[in-house]
């Protein structure tokens, strides 16, 4: 470890041959100097530390810098909060949106102009699916996020993804030193604990700043990231998807619109959808295990001087999912429910847009391979918390809603989220048809004996109708026949 931690050098010695020993010493590039009190390479200079991964947030270090950087380090080693220094995280995401994308493209704030044309899109957007859903409106407002707003919006839904995983890498620093010198090194733990959530919240602000570049709604990945009832679009995230397509730019917006609306509408009326969702999250991220063996030779190796130790290892990956029943269990639970999610929103939108957008063919396949591709915020992601939030099986999911939707109707498709049980499972999308053709199970009459029972008179509510408008539409499930086909 170095003697001199964090970096601080003590002040140069006066040289014995005065004036010409400094001069000498300037000029090798000996000693840290006055104007580089981190460690930290500078601007231009070429030394040791030039390539630091924290220049992100400490700049350029000029004079005029300084303070600010003080000020950084500071908060970095004092920082005791949760498991990820979001603060850290929005300040990076934020630093990393201004510089704007690797194609040239600047943030920019919405004006009124814009603000109108998204509110327009997402209203008509909204009569379209009326058509083609039973499930209604759940855009309370739309608005013209630039990518700094969607940044400041969509942090509190991930910080409810990542933490969980970030404790336990939190927990782990601690648990990889002996027992006996858990005791002694109990500061230097503390230290780590808070480098930790600092480079944490140093990889979460970049790939949060790099995503919101890509991003063209709040509902991209197939998660609820922004506040609810709120249909969101950005603009200039819009215009730099379409520029390239050939397809007019109004039916870009819409058709994106199409997209944002009808995910909506299923968070805001299928009530229990949203913890399903971050609970197979949770799920899997329990199942994940930290590679102790690499922990403990970053611990070993750890000099308080050259941090940079810890965001490497988190660059790399350190984490393993185990190979168990349950974590395979609660991955394909993930990626099940991902896809459904996803599958559903393709159908729809693809039926309310076909008769009335001549893109609309070009503009599915385009988003279907952005979706099963990412982009290299995803990928950042799955690196940080061991987890691909993309929907492997769009294209199996969207042809079995699709034919729920010719067998049984919209509404009797559309039934079934009434129950986490009635939505099908992996293994029917494997089988679509014996999923479309077979006998659903039917909540309404254990409703009604639960009902009974409870209150001894009447009869609870149908369950396919809730307070927030949920509707699961005739048969719930069963068309005339009453057998499950038509």
């Amino acid at each position: 470890m170095s003697d001199t931690p964090f970096g601080f050098g003590l002040p140069p010695e006066e040289p014995d041959d005065g004036d010409e020993g400094k001069k000498k010493d300037q000029q090798s590039g000996g000693g840290q100097g006055p104007a580089n009190p981190f460690g930290f390479g500078l601007s231009g200079a070429g030394g040791p530390g030039a390539d630091n991964p924290l220049a992100a947030m400490f700049g350029s270090l000029n004079p005029g810098d300084l303070g600010a950087a003080f000020q950084q380090l500071g908060q970095m080693l004092s920082y005791e909060g949760g498991p990820v220094n979001w603060d850290m995280a929005k300040q990076i995401a934020r630093q990393t949106v201004s510089q704007g994308t690797p194609d040239g493209v600047k943030d920019a704030s919405t004006g009124p102009a814009e603000r109108s044309a998204v509110q327009e899109a997402v209203r008509l957007a909204d009569l379209w699916l009326d058509d083609v859903t039973a499930l209604p409106s759940g855009s309370g407002s739309a608005v013209a996020w630039s990518r700094a707003e969607w940044v400041e919006a969509t942090l509190p839904a991930w910080q409810e993804l990542v933490d969980p995983v970030a404790e336990r890498v939190g927990t782990a620093m601690g648990e990889v030193l002996p027992e006996e010198m858990q005791a002694m090194a109990g500061p230097l733990i503390g230290m780590m604990r808070s480098m930790g959530g600092a480079m944490f919240g140093t990889q979460i602000g970049q790939a949060v700043g790099v995503l919101a570049g890509e991003v063209v709604g709040s509902t991209d990945i197939g998660l609820p990231l922004g506040p609810a009832g709120r249909a969101a679009l950005l603009p200039v995230n819009i215009e730099a998807f379409g520029k390239d397509l050939g397809v007019p730019k109004d039916q870009v917006r819409l058709y994106i619109a199409l997209r944002e609306a009808a995910h909506q509408r299923l968070f805001a009326h299928v009530p229990w959808l949203r913890s399903h969702l971050f609970g197979a999250v949770d799920g899997y991220a329990r199942g994940i295990k930290v590679d102790t063996a690499k922990l403990e030779d970053v611990v070993g190796q750890f000099d308080p001087q050259n941090p940079e130790q810890l965001q490497d290892a988190l660059q790399q990956g350190m984490f393993q999912p185990e190979d168990t029943p349950e974590q395979k269990q609660a991955l394909a639970r993930l990626e099940t429910a991902l896809a459904l999610v996803e599958g559903w929103v393709d159908a729809v939108v693809h039926a309310a847009a076909k008769p009335r957008l001549s893109s609309a063919d070009a503009l599915r396949e385009t988003l279907r391979r952005r979706r099963a591709t990412g982009g290299p915020a995803e990928q950042t992601f799955a690196t940080l918390i061991g987890l691909e939030l993309r929907p492997r099986r769009l294209r199996d999911a969207s042809r079995l809603w699709a034919s729920l939707t010719d067998a049984r109707g919209v509404d009797g498709r559309d039934a079934l989220w009434a129950h986490p049980d009635m939505l099908p499972t992996a293994s029917d999308l494997d089988d679509p048809d014996g999923f479309v053709h077979r006998e659903q199970l039917d909540f309404s009459e254990l409703d009604k004996l639960l009902g009974d029972a409870a209150s001894g008179q009447g009869s609870k509510p149908d369950l396919r109708k809730d307070d927030e408008g949920d509707t699961g539409g005739e048969g719930h499930g069963k068309a005339d026949g009453g057998d499950g086909t038509e």
